[in-house]
């Protein structure tokens, strides 16, 4: 009995590629919604998307952010972004590719933003994930920071933090720290 069902799927699978087309894999919950959420996406003009690997390859792609106000302005920052199969029930793994002088960003790209972590809901998308980093850049945040130098700096001095960002986007150092240049 047991070689039938094996014979059956061995003849399904050969009339499926008989016509010549590799056999369809079949898409995960996480790839079906991911799918959606990208078609849907409406980024404002400072932000935009890649898929480094190809389009076959939805579940890791590569955001960029271009603030056009704040401390931020005229800084071109790429994030990338590693979505799980069990999407949406799972935030995705976002990080920050550019090294960059921030209060709610380390040193090491880890993004400090709350729909990240505990705030995370299904329903939220990636939509809303791309607006809450471009929020990040347009008003950093000195009361949840990860770089804690940074935020210092933010809260007690911002004249000096506006001189540190500019002096880090323009490639140099902020302390014993070297930054690319990233404008």
């Amino acid at each position: 009995m047991i070689k039938l069902f094996k014979v059956k799927e061995k003849q399904r699978e050969q009339a499926e590629n008989a016509n010549g087309k590799p056999p369809v894999k079949k898409q995960s919950p996480g790839e079906l919604r991911l799918h959606k959420d990208i078609s849907e996406l409406n980024l404002p003009k400072t932000c935009s998307i890649s898929f480094p690997n190809g389009k076959d390859d939805l579940m890791n792609f590569e955001v960029t952010i271009r603030p056009d106000e704040g401390y931020y302005m005229g800084g071109t920052f790429t994030f990338s972004f590693s979505i799980s199969p069990i999407y949406p029930h799972e935030a995705p793994k976002v990080k920050c590719k550019t090294k960059v002088y921030h209060p709610n960003i380390d040193l090491e790209g880890n993004v400090c933003l709350n729909i990240l972590r505990e705030d995370w809901k299904p329903v939220l998308s990636i939509n809303t994930i791309i607006y809450g980093l471009y929020h990040l850049f347009t008003e950093p945040n000195h009361e949840d920071p990860l770089n804690h130098d940074a935020a210092a700096v933010l809260r007690d001095n911002p004249k000096m933090f506006e001189s540190n960002v500019r002096r880090a986007m323009h490639g140099g150092y902020v302390g014993q720290t070297f930054f690319t240049r990233c404008m």
